[in-house]
Protein backbone atom coordinates (compact mmCIF):
# COMPACT_ATOMS: atom_id res chain seq x y z
CA UNK A 1 0.00 0.00 0.00
CA UNK A 2 2.89 2.01 1.06
CA UNK A 3 4.49 2.05 -2.24
CA UNK A 4 1.17 2.44 -4.25
CA UNK A 5 0.58 5.54 -2.70
CA UNK A 6 4.27 6.82 -3.40
CA UNK A 7 3.53 5.92 -7.31
CA UNK A 8 1.01 7.99 -7.08
CA UNK A 9 2.26 10.59 -5.36
CA UNK A 10 5.34 10.88 -8.17
CA UNK A 11 2.74 10.45 -11.18
CA UNK A 12 1.13 13.82 -9.42
CA UNK A 13 3.98 15.51 -9.59
CA UNK A 14 5.28 14.73 -12.56
CA UNK A 15 2.24 15.23 -14.35
CA UNK A 16 0.14 17.79 -12.95
CA UNK A 17 -2.62 19.61 -14.44
CA UNK A 18 -2.13 22.96 -16.28
CA UNK A 19 -4.09 26.21 -16.29
CA UNK A 20 -2.13 27.06 -19.68
CA UNK A 21 -3.17 26.79 -23.26
CA UNK A 22 -1.12 23.84 -23.72
CA UNK A 23 1.82 22.22 -22.15
CA UNK A 24 5.05 22.97 -21.82
CA UNK A 25 6.36 20.43 -24.29
CA UNK A 26 5.77 18.09 -22.17
CA UNK A 27 8.15 19.40 -19.42
CA UNK A 28 7.25 19.25 -15.69
CA UNK A 29 8.80 21.39 -13.05
CA UNK A 30 6.41 21.41 -10.24
CA UNK A 31 7.46 20.92 -6.67
CA UNK A 32 3.99 21.02 -5.21
CA UNK A 33 0.37 22.17 -6.15
CA UNK A 34 -0.70 25.36 -6.36
CA UNK A 35 -2.78 26.26 -3.48
CA UNK A 36 -6.50 26.97 -4.18
CA UNK A 37 -9.11 29.01 -1.75
CA UNK A 38 -11.62 31.16 -2.26
CA UNK A 39 -11.44 33.83 1.13
CA UNK A 40 -7.79 35.05 1.04
CA UNK A 41 -4.49 34.25 0.17
CA UNK A 42 -0.86 35.08 1.64
CA UNK A 43 2.49 34.35 -0.56
CA UNK A 44 5.70 35.19 1.17
CA UNK A 45 9.19 34.21 1.67
CA UNK A 46 9.25 32.86 5.14
CA UNK A 47 6.14 30.61 6.40
CA UNK A 48 5.65 33.15 9.79
CA UNK A 49 5.12 35.76 7.80
CA UNK A 50 2.72 33.88 5.95
CA UNK A 51 1.05 33.03 8.79
CA UNK A 52 0.76 36.46 9.74
CA UNK A 53 -0.90 37.79 6.95
CA UNK A 54 -3.46 34.51 7.01
CA UNK A 55 -4.32 35.30 10.45
CA UNK A 56 -4.96 39.23 9.76
CA UNK A 57 -7.42 38.17 6.60
CA UNK A 58 -9.44 35.58 8.17
CA UNK A 59 -10.00 38.58 11.16
CA UNK A 60 -11.27 40.61 8.45
CA UNK A 61 -8.09 42.91 7.36
CA UNK A 62 -7.91 43.93 3.76
CA UNK A 63 -5.05 42.65 1.62
CA UNK A 64 -2.88 46.01 2.59
CA UNK A 65 -3.37 44.87 6.09
CA UNK A 66 -2.32 41.70 5.41
CA UNK A 67 0.63 42.38 3.63
CA UNK A 68 2.01 44.53 6.35
CA UNK A 69 2.05 42.46 8.64
CA UNK A 70 3.74 40.07 6.31
CA UNK A 71 6.03 42.79 5.72
CA UNK A 72 6.97 43.51 9.55
CA UNK A 73 6.89 40.06 10.37
CA UNK A 74 9.71 39.18 7.46
CA UNK A 75 11.76 42.38 8.54
CA UNK A 76 12.48 40.28 11.91
CA UNK A 77 12.59 36.95 10.48
CA UNK A 78 14.14 37.86 7.49
CA UNK A 79 16.55 40.82 8.21
CA UNK A 80 19.10 39.54 5.14
CA UNK A 81 16.44 40.83 2.18
CA UNK A 82 14.28 43.19 4.50
CA UNK A 83 13.35 45.52 7.32
CA UNK A 84 12.16 49.09 8.57
CA UNK A 85 16.17 50.45 7.51
CA UNK A 86 15.11 49.52 4.01
CA UNK A 87 12.77 51.26 0.79
CA UNK A 88 9.44 49.34 -0.37
CA UNK A 89 7.49 49.49 -3.38
CA UNK A 90 3.59 48.37 -3.99
CA UNK A 91 0.85 47.75 -7.09
CA UNK A 92 -2.61 47.53 -4.98
CA UNK A 93 -5.59 46.13 -7.29
CA UNK A 94 -8.22 48.01 -5.99
CA UNK A 95 -11.72 45.88 -6.51
CA UNK A 96 -14.17 47.79 -6.07
CA UNK A 97 -12.88 50.81 -8.29
CA UNK A 98 -11.47 48.25 -10.77
CA UNK A 99 -8.01 49.52 -11.15
CA UNK A 100 -4.40 49.65 -9.98
CA UNK A 101 -2.73 52.02 -7.35
CA UNK A 102 1.13 52.18 -7.84
CA UNK A 103 3.00 53.16 -4.66
CA UNK A 104 6.95 54.48 -4.56
CA UNK A 105 8.08 54.38 -1.07
CA UNK A 106 11.40 54.45 -1.43
CA UNK A 107 14.03 57.33 0.36
CA UNK A 108 16.16 59.77 -0.93
CA UNK A 109 20.08 60.58 -0.40
CA UNK A 110 21.07 62.93 3.03
CA UNK A 111 21.20 66.50 2.39
CA UNK A 112 24.66 66.88 3.90
CA UNK A 113 26.02 64.33 1.89
CA UNK A 114 27.53 65.95 -1.43
CA UNK A 115 29.68 65.40 -4.33
CA UNK A 116 32.73 66.56 -2.83
CA UNK A 117 32.63 64.56 0.03
CA UNK A 118 33.47 61.43 -2.62
CA UNK A 119 36.18 63.60 -4.41
CA UNK A 120 37.69 64.93 -1.28
CA UNK A 121 37.71 61.11 -0.50
CA UNK A 122 39.42 59.96 -3.87
CA UNK A 123 36.18 57.88 -4.44
CA UNK A 124 35.37 57.48 -8.22
CA UNK A 125 32.14 55.11 -6.59
CA UNK A 126 29.76 55.07 -3.56
CA UNK A 127 31.30 52.44 -1.06
CA UNK A 128 28.72 49.42 -0.70
CA UNK A 129 29.07 49.15 3.07
CA UNK A 130 29.29 51.41 5.35
CA UNK A 131 28.05 54.92 6.33
CA UNK A 132 27.98 56.70 2.38
CA UNK A 133 25.65 54.04 1.08
CA UNK A 134 22.75 54.81 3.45
CA UNK A 135 19.84 56.67 1.98
CA UNK A 136 16.69 57.87 4.00
CA UNK A 137 14.78 54.24 4.76
CA UNK A 138 10.95 54.76 3.27
CA UNK A 139 9.84 50.98 4.22
CA UNK A 140 7.31 52.78 7.33
CA UNK A 141 6.31 55.65 5.88
CA UNK A 142 5.29 53.27 2.61
CA UNK A 143 2.94 51.03 5.60
CA UNK A 144 1.21 53.92 6.63
CA UNK A 145 0.64 55.59 3.28
CA UNK A 146 -1.22 51.90 2.34
CA UNK A 147 -2.97 51.84 5.59
CA UNK A 148 -4.42 55.43 5.33
CA UNK A 149 -5.90 54.41 1.96
CA UNK A 150 -6.50 50.65 1.87
CA UNK A 151 -6.22 49.52 5.32
CA UNK A 152 -9.26 48.64 8.01
CA UNK A 153 -7.08 46.85 10.91
CA UNK A 154 -5.74 49.19 13.54
CA UNK A 155 -1.75 49.11 13.07
CA UNK A 156 -0.96 48.24 16.62
CA UNK A 157 -2.53 45.07 15.42
CA UNK A 158 -0.56 44.57 12.06
CA UNK A 159 2.53 44.83 14.25
CA UNK A 160 1.13 43.15 16.98
CA UNK A 161 2.93 39.36 15.74
CA UNK A 162 6.35 40.83 14.75
CA UNK A 163 6.45 42.52 18.12
CA UNK A 164 6.01 38.96 19.99
CA UNK A 165 8.46 37.23 17.71
CA UNK A 166 10.89 40.00 18.03
CA UNK A 167 10.34 39.55 22.03
CA UNK A 168 10.04 35.67 22.19
CA UNK A 169 12.11 34.94 19.58
CA UNK A 170 11.59 32.61 16.49
CA UNK A 171 13.19 29.74 14.88
CA UNK A 172 15.48 30.51 11.93
CA UNK A 173 14.73 28.68 9.09
CA UNK A 174 17.03 26.80 6.44
CA UNK A 175 17.84 29.16 3.74
CA UNK A 176 17.80 32.19 5.40
CA UNK A 177 20.44 30.81 8.07
CA UNK A 178 22.55 30.30 5.54
CA UNK A 179 22.28 33.80 3.64
CA UNK A 180 22.52 35.62 7.64
CA UNK A 181 25.85 33.80 7.73
CA UNK A 182 27.25 35.20 4.15
CA UNK A 183 25.93 38.35 4.69
CA UNK A 184 27.51 38.72 7.99
CA UNK A 185 30.96 38.36 6.46
CA UNK A 186 32.38 41.89 5.91
CA UNK A 187 29.75 43.83 7.74
CA UNK A 188 30.83 42.41 11.65
CA UNK A 189 33.53 45.63 11.54
CA UNK A 190 30.26 48.50 11.09
CA UNK A 191 28.94 49.67 14.59
CA UNK A 192 26.38 47.76 16.36
CA UNK A 193 25.80 44.74 13.98
CA UNK A 194 27.60 42.27 15.54
CA UNK A 195 25.13 43.58 18.50
CA UNK A 196 22.09 42.72 17.24
CA UNK A 197 22.83 40.20 14.34
CA UNK A 198 25.57 38.33 16.08
CA UNK A 199 23.84 36.58 19.13
CA UNK A 200 26.76 34.48 21.36
CA UNK A 201 29.15 36.10 18.98
CA UNK A 202 28.46 34.09 15.33
CA UNK A 203 24.57 34.33 13.43
CA UNK A 204 21.84 32.01 14.03
CA UNK A 205 22.34 28.54 12.71
CA UNK A 206 18.83 26.34 11.33
CA UNK A 207 16.43 25.64 14.05
CA UNK A 208 17.91 28.11 16.91
CA UNK A 209 15.65 30.63 18.59
CA UNK A 210 16.71 34.16 17.37
CA UNK A 211 15.41 37.58 19.39
CA UNK A 212 15.63 40.84 18.85
CA UNK A 213 14.25 42.79 22.07
CA UNK A 214 15.52 46.04 20.14
CA UNK A 215 13.51 45.89 17.01
CA UNK A 216 10.30 44.56 19.37
CA UNK A 217 10.48 48.20 21.07
CA UNK A 218 11.03 50.13 18.11
CA UNK A 219 8.34 48.48 16.51
CA UNK A 220 5.90 49.36 19.35
CA UNK A 221 6.79 52.78 19.75
CA UNK A 222 5.45 52.87 15.77
CA UNK A 223 2.38 51.03 16.80
CA UNK A 224 1.56 53.56 19.71
CA UNK A 225 2.61 56.77 17.69
CA UNK A 226 2.81 56.06 14.01
CA UNK A 227 4.79 56.45 11.46
CA UNK A 228 6.16 60.14 12.87
CA UNK A 229 8.03 58.32 15.60
CA UNK A 230 9.93 57.12 12.38
CA UNK A 231 10.46 60.14 10.79
CA UNK A 232 9.87 62.76 13.29
CA UNK A 233 9.94 61.66 16.55
CA UNK A 234 12.24 59.97 19.08
CA UNK A 235 13.69 56.67 16.68
CA UNK A 236 14.53 59.86 14.12
CA UNK A 237 16.64 61.55 16.81
CA UNK A 238 18.18 58.24 17.58
CA UNK A 239 18.82 57.89 14.35
CA UNK A 240 20.44 61.51 13.76
CA UNK A 241 22.56 60.67 16.77
CA UNK A 242 23.67 57.56 15.64
CA UNK A 243 24.69 58.74 12.38
CA UNK A 244 26.35 61.73 13.46
CA UNK A 245 28.69 59.56 16.54
CA UNK A 246 29.53 56.97 12.98
CA UNK A 247 30.30 58.87 10.88
CA UNK A 248 26.88 59.05 8.84
CA UNK A 249 25.24 62.28 7.08
CA UNK A 250 21.58 60.68 7.40
CA UNK A 251 20.51 63.80 9.74
CA UNK A 252 16.51 64.50 11.40
CA UNK A 253 15.50 66.60 8.54
CA UNK A 254 16.13 64.23 6.04
CA UNK A 255 13.56 61.97 8.25
CA UNK A 256 11.86 64.72 8.51
CA UNK A 257 11.44 65.50 4.73
CA UNK A 258 10.77 62.39 3.70
CA UNK A 259 7.56 61.23 2.11
CA UNK A 260 6.44 58.77 -0.44
CA UNK A 261 4.29 59.30 -3.86
CA UNK A 262 1.20 57.86 -5.36
CA UNK A 263 2.64 56.95 -8.63
CA UNK A 264 0.91 55.42 -11.99
CA UNK A 265 1.44 51.88 -13.42
CA UNK A 266 2.36 51.74 -16.20
CA UNK A 267 1.95 48.76 -18.84
CA UNK A 268 2.61 46.38 -21.86
CA UNK A 269 0.43 44.10 -23.80
CA UNK A 270 2.11 40.62 -24.44
CA UNK A 271 -0.21 38.41 -26.77
CA UNK A 272 -3.04 39.60 -24.51
CA UNK A 273 -2.09 39.76 -21.05
CA UNK A 274 -1.74 43.38 -19.81
CA UNK A 275 1.78 43.53 -17.90
CA UNK A 276 1.92 46.45 -15.05
CA UNK A 277 5.11 47.62 -13.59
CA UNK A 278 6.08 50.80 -11.82
CA UNK A 279 7.66 53.81 -13.71
CA UNK A 280 11.48 54.65 -12.91
CA UNK A 281 13.16 55.37 -10.24
CA UNK A 282 13.20 51.27 -10.38
CA UNK A 283 13.79 48.99 -13.50
CA UNK A 284 10.38 47.54 -13.74
CA UNK A 285 10.02 48.73 -17.70
CA UNK A 286 12.94 46.58 -18.22
CA UNK A 287 10.43 43.75 -18.00
CA UNK A 288 7.81 45.67 -20.43
CA UNK A 289 10.98 46.13 -23.16
CA UNK A 290 11.69 42.73 -23.53
CA UNK A 291 8.73 41.97 -23.54
CA UNK A 292 7.85 43.97 -26.39
CA UNK A 293 10.97 42.39 -28.04
CA UNK A 294 10.20 38.83 -27.32
CA UNK A 295 6.56 39.58 -28.94
CA UNK A 296 8.23 39.30 -31.93
CA UNK A 297 9.09 35.74 -31.89
CA UNK A 298 7.09 32.55 -31.85
CA UNK A 299 8.37 31.44 -28.80
CA UNK A 300 5.73 28.70 -28.07
CA UNK A 301 7.12 26.99 -30.89
CA UNK A 302 10.35 27.26 -29.73
CA UNK A 303 10.17 25.21 -26.86
CA UNK A 304 11.16 25.97 -22.99
CA UNK A 305 14.16 24.33 -23.46
CA UNK A 306 15.39 25.49 -26.60
CA UNK A 307 18.29 27.66 -27.44
CA UNK A 308 16.89 29.81 -29.75
CA UNK A 309 14.09 30.45 -27.51
CA UNK A 310 17.47 31.27 -24.44
CA UNK A 311 19.05 33.28 -27.23
CA UNK A 312 16.62 35.52 -27.62
CA UNK A 313 15.67 36.18 -24.57
CA UNK A 314 19.69 36.77 -23.24
CA UNK A 315 19.41 39.49 -26.35
CA UNK A 316 16.56 41.16 -25.82
CA UNK A 317 17.47 41.58 -22.20
CA UNK A 318 20.85 43.16 -23.44
CA UNK A 319 18.58 45.57 -25.18
CA UNK A 320 16.60 46.24 -22.48
CA UNK A 321 19.42 46.97 -19.65
CA UNK A 322 21.23 49.01 -22.63
CA UNK A 323 18.67 51.04 -22.06
CA UNK A 324 18.02 50.73 -18.11
CA UNK A 325 21.72 52.17 -18.13
CA UNK A 326 21.44 55.66 -19.88
CA UNK A 327 17.48 56.46 -19.22
CA UNK A 328 16.39 54.72 -15.65
CA UNK A 329 16.56 56.98 -12.55
CA UNK A 330 14.92 59.63 -10.49
CA UNK A 331 12.33 61.34 -12.49
CA UNK A 332 12.27 64.37 -10.46
CA UNK A 333 15.73 64.80 -11.48
CA UNK A 334 15.37 63.90 -15.04
CA UNK A 335 13.06 63.60 -17.95
CA UNK A 336 12.60 60.19 -18.56
CA UNK A 337 10.65 59.05 -22.09
CA UNK A 338 9.31 56.11 -20.57
CA UNK A 339 6.38 56.03 -23.08
CA UNK A 340 8.90 55.78 -26.08
CA UNK A 341 10.98 52.88 -24.36
CA UNK A 342 7.81 50.92 -23.76
CA UNK A 343 6.65 51.41 -27.31
CA UNK A 344 5.78 48.63 -29.31
CA UNK A 345 7.30 50.43 -32.24
CA UNK A 346 10.64 50.90 -30.50
CA UNK A 347 10.55 47.71 -29.81
CA UNK A 348 10.24 46.68 -33.58
CA UNK A 349 13.78 48.87 -34.05
CA UNK A 350 15.39 47.14 -31.11
CA UNK A 351 14.34 43.72 -32.45
CA UNK A 352 15.87 44.36 -35.46
CA UNK A 353 19.15 44.53 -33.75
CA UNK A 354 19.51 40.86 -32.63
CA UNK A 355 20.95 38.39 -35.09
CA UNK A 356 19.47 34.73 -34.77
CA UNK A 357 22.72 32.93 -34.86
CA UNK A 358 25.55 34.94 -32.66
CA UNK A 359 25.22 36.59 -29.52
CA UNK A 360 26.61 40.40 -29.41
CA UNK A 361 29.33 41.45 -27.55
CA UNK A 362 27.55 44.46 -27.29
CA UNK A 363 24.63 47.29 -28.30
CA UNK A 364 26.04 50.26 -26.81
CA UNK A 365 26.13 51.77 -23.41
CA UNK A 366 25.65 48.57 -21.69
CA UNK A 367 24.96 48.24 -18.02
CA UNK A 368 26.64 50.50 -15.66
CA UNK A 369 24.89 48.83 -12.16
CA UNK A 370 26.72 45.56 -11.17
CA UNK A 371 24.44 44.71 -8.20
CA UNK A 372 23.53 41.20 -5.99
CA UNK A 373 20.66 42.37 -4.57
CA UNK A 374 18.82 40.84 -1.61
CA UNK A 375 15.05 41.18 -1.03
CA UNK A 376 11.81 40.29 0.28
CA UNK A 377 8.97 39.82 -2.03
CA UNK A 378 5.30 39.41 -1.02
CA UNK A 379 1.45 39.12 -2.34
CA UNK A 380 -1.51 38.97 -0.60
CA UNK A 381 -5.41 38.89 -1.62
CA UNK A 382 -8.69 39.24 0.56
CA UNK A 383 -12.25 37.93 -0.10
CA UNK A 384 -13.36 41.04 -1.10
CA UNK A 385 -11.00 40.65 -4.46
CA UNK A 386 -8.64 43.30 -3.05
CA UNK A 387 -4.76 42.18 -4.12
CA UNK A 388 -1.47 43.43 -3.24
CA UNK A 389 2.35 43.22 -5.14
CA UNK A 390 4.63 45.02 -2.38
CA UNK A 391 8.74 44.49 -2.63
CA UNK A 392 10.98 45.57 -0.01
CA UNK A 393 14.10 45.45 0.99
CA UNK A 394 17.33 46.65 2.38
CA UNK A 395 19.22 45.99 -1.50
CA UNK A 396 22.27 43.82 -0.30
CA UNK A 397 21.82 41.62 2.10
CA UNK A 398 21.60 43.22 5.56
CA UNK A 399 22.12 46.63 4.23
CA UNK A 400 25.10 48.84 4.88
CA UNK A 401 25.97 47.17 7.97
CA UNK A 402 25.34 50.42 9.93
CA UNK A 403 22.81 49.27 13.18
CA UNK A 404 21.55 51.59 15.69
CA UNK A 405 21.95 48.84 18.36
CA UNK A 406 18.91 50.82 20.25
CA UNK A 407 16.71 50.15 17.57
CA UNK A 408 17.38 46.67 15.82
CA UNK A 409 17.38 47.28 12.41
CA UNK A 410 20.25 47.51 10.13
CA UNK A 411 20.32 50.37 7.39
CA UNK A 412 19.48 49.78 3.13
CA UNK A 413 22.95 50.39 1.25
CA UNK A 414 20.56 51.21 -1.67
CA UNK A 415 22.90 54.58 -2.26
CA UNK A 416 25.63 52.29 -3.93
CA UNK A 417 23.44 51.98 -6.66
CA UNK A 418 24.21 55.95 -7.46
CA UNK A 419 27.48 56.72 -9.78
CA UNK A 420 29.48 59.23 -9.13
CA UNK A 421 29.78 59.63 -13.24
CA UNK A 422 28.91 63.87 -14.10
CA UNK A 423 25.78 64.22 -15.96
CA UNK A 424 24.29 60.74 -15.98
CA UNK A 425 21.22 60.43 -15.11
CA UNK A 426 22.15 58.26 -11.74
CA UNK A 427 24.78 60.14 -10.50
CA UNK A 428 24.78 61.16 -6.95
CA UNK A 429 22.89 64.36 -6.00
CA UNK A 430 21.74 65.50 -2.31
CA UNK A 431 17.87 64.46 -1.57
CA UNK A 432 17.95 62.68 -4.96
CA UNK A 433 16.62 58.90 -4.89
CA UNK A 434 18.64 56.34 -5.99
CA UNK A 435 18.32 53.89 -9.31
CA UNK A 436 15.89 51.05 -7.93
CA UNK A 437 16.55 47.36 -8.74
CA UNK A 438 13.11 46.08 -6.63
CA UNK A 439 10.34 45.84 -8.42
CA UNK A 440 6.50 44.45 -8.40
CA UNK A 441 4.75 43.50 -11.01
CA UNK A 442 0.48 42.83 -11.81
CA UNK A 443 -1.39 41.29 -14.67
CA UNK A 444 -4.77 41.92 -15.69
CA UNK A 445 -6.51 40.37 -18.28
CA UNK A 446 -9.57 42.01 -20.05
CA UNK A 447 -9.67 44.60 -17.28
CA UNK A 448 -9.49 41.67 -14.55
CA UNK A 449 -6.96 40.87 -12.28
CA UNK A 450 -4.78 37.85 -13.35
CA UNK A 451 -2.15 37.43 -11.10
CA UNK A 452 0.17 39.42 -8.69
CA UNK A 453 3.64 38.33 -8.50
CA UNK A 454 7.41 39.25 -8.35
CA UNK A 455 10.59 37.91 -8.34
CA UNK A 456 13.64 38.79 -6.04
CA UNK A 457 17.66 39.37 -6.51
CA UNK A 458 18.98 42.72 -8.15
CA UNK A 459 19.60 42.76 -11.51
CA UNK A 460 17.60 39.40 -11.58
CA UNK A 461 14.13 40.79 -11.15
CA UNK A 462 13.21 41.87 -15.01
CA UNK A 463 14.72 38.74 -16.27
CA UNK A 464 12.65 36.66 -13.77
CA UNK A 465 9.65 38.63 -14.45
CA UNK A 466 9.97 37.89 -18.14
CA UNK A 467 10.65 33.93 -17.67
CA UNK A 468 7.57 33.45 -15.33
CA UNK A 469 5.28 35.46 -17.55
CA UNK A 470 6.95 33.22 -21.20
CA UNK A 471 6.05 30.57 -19.02
CA UNK A 472 2.81 30.65 -18.11
CA UNK A 473 1.73 32.52 -21.61
CA UNK A 474 3.83 31.12 -24.15
CA UNK A 475 4.69 27.67 -22.69
CA UNK A 476 1.07 26.53 -20.57
CA UNK A 477 2.76 26.09 -17.09
CA UNK A 478 0.41 26.92 -14.11
CA UNK A 479 1.42 29.28 -11.36
CA UNK A 480 3.41 26.94 -9.29
CA UNK A 481 5.68 25.18 -12.22
CA UNK A 482 6.40 28.35 -13.74
CA UNK A 483 8.50 29.55 -10.41
CA UNK A 484 9.70 26.12 -10.00
CA UNK A 485 11.06 25.72 -13.67
CA UNK A 486 14.85 25.83 -14.05
CA UNK A 487 16.12 29.73 -15.73
CA UNK A 488 18.55 31.65 -16.71
CA UNK A 489 20.61 34.91 -15.74
CA UNK A 490 22.65 36.93 -17.58
CA UNK A 491 25.58 38.98 -16.26
CA UNK A 492 27.04 42.10 -18.10
CA UNK A 493 30.42 43.13 -17.02
CA UNK A 494 31.08 46.18 -15.38
CA UNK A 495 33.75 48.89 -13.64
CA UNK A 496 33.55 50.25 -10.69
CA UNK A 497 33.04 53.61 -12.67
CA UNK A 498 29.70 51.84 -14.41
CA UNK A 499 31.20 51.58 -17.78
CA UNK A 500 30.59 48.32 -19.51
CA UNK A 501 33.00 46.03 -21.14
CA UNK A 502 32.30 44.72 -24.41
CA UNK A 503 32.60 41.21 -23.83
CA UNK A 504 28.90 40.17 -24.03
CA UNK A 505 28.66 39.12 -20.83
CA UNK A 506 28.28 35.96 -19.06
CA UNK A 507 25.21 33.51 -19.05
CA UNK A 508 24.21 31.43 -16.11
CA UNK A 509 21.70 28.82 -16.15
CA UNK A 510 19.80 26.36 -13.43
CA UNK A 511 20.49 22.67 -13.54
CA UNK A 512 17.88 20.91 -15.92
CA UNK A 513 18.72 22.64 -18.99
CA UNK A 514 19.78 20.12 -21.52
CA UNK A 515 23.02 19.82 -22.42
CA UNK A 516 22.10 20.35 -26.06
CA UNK A 517 20.89 22.87 -25.60
CA UNK A 518 24.00 24.21 -23.65
CA UNK A 519 26.41 23.49 -26.06
CA UNK A 520 24.00 25.60 -28.89
CA UNK A 521 24.23 28.26 -26.80
CA UNK A 522 27.77 28.54 -26.71
CA UNK A 523 27.80 27.86 -30.50
CA UNK A 524 25.74 31.26 -30.90
CA UNK A 525 28.71 32.95 -28.57
CA UNK A 526 27.60 32.46 -25.26
CA UNK A 527 29.42 31.96 -22.20
CA UNK A 528 27.06 29.59 -20.36
CA UNK A 529 27.65 28.93 -16.83
CA UNK A 530 25.84 25.93 -15.00
CA UNK A 531 25.50 26.91 -11.28
CA UNK A 532 22.94 27.22 -8.51
CA UNK A 533 22.12 29.84 -6.15
CA UNK A 534 21.57 32.90 -8.24
CA UNK A 535 18.07 33.38 -9.31
CA UNK A 536 15.91 34.84 -7.36
CA UNK A 537 12.61 33.95 -5.60
CA UNK A 538 9.33 33.99 -6.75
CA UNK A 539 5.71 34.63 -5.19
CA UNK A 540 2.49 34.64 -6.47
CA UNK A 541 -1.48 34.70 -6.17
CA UNK A 542 -3.40 34.32 -9.78
CA UNK A 543 -7.40 34.71 -9.53
CA UNK A 544 -9.54 33.33 -11.46
CA UNK A 545 -12.85 35.68 -11.44
CA UNK A 546 -15.10 33.27 -13.29
CA UNK A 547 -14.24 30.62 -10.31
CA UNK A 548 -14.06 32.89 -7.77
CA UNK A 549 -10.90 31.56 -6.37
CA UNK A 550 -7.07 32.56 -5.89
CA UNK A 551 -4.38 30.08 -6.97
CA UNK A 552 -0.76 30.67 -5.01
CA UNK A 553 2.37 29.59 -5.81
CA UNK A 554 5.76 29.68 -3.73
CA UNK A 555 8.79 28.53 -5.60
CA UNK A 556 11.38 25.87 -3.51
CA UNK A 557 14.34 28.39 -3.94
CA UNK A 558 13.20 29.99 -0.90
CA UNK A 559 12.04 29.12 2.54
CA UNK A 560 8.86 30.56 1.08
CA UNK A 561 4.82 29.72 1.85
CA UNK A 562 1.70 29.88 0.57
CA UNK A 563 -1.79 29.58 1.64
CA UNK A 564 -5.19 30.63 1.94
CA UNK A 565 -8.35 29.89 3.98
Amino acid sequence: MKIFLITIMLVAVMHPPTSGQHRAQNHSFVTRSEVVARHGMAATSQPLATQAAIDILKRGGTAVDAAIAANAVLGLVEPTGSGIGGDLFAIVWHADERRLYGLNASGRSPAALTPDEFKTRDLDFVPSLGPLSVSVPGAVDGWYTLHERFGHVPMPELLAPAIQYATEGFPVTEVIAGQWAASAQGRVEYPGFSDIYLPNGRTPRKGEIFKNPALARTLRLIAENGRDAFYEGAIAKTIDAFMRKHGGFIRYDDLAAHSSDWVEPVSTNYRGYEVWELPPNGQGIAVLQMLNILEGYDIASMGFDSPEYLHFLVEAKKLAFEDRARFYGDPTFNKIPVEQLISKKYAAERRALINPSQAALTFSSGQPFAETGDTIYLTTADAAGNMVSLIQSNYSGHGSGMTPPTLGFCFQNRGALFTLTEDHVNTYLPRKRPFHTIIPAFVTKNDQPFMSFGVMGGAMQPQGHVQILVNMIDFGMNTQEAGDAHRLRHVGSSQPTGERMNDGGSVYVEPGFSSETVAALRAKGHSVTITTGMYGGYQAIRRDDQKGVYFGASESRKDGHAAGF
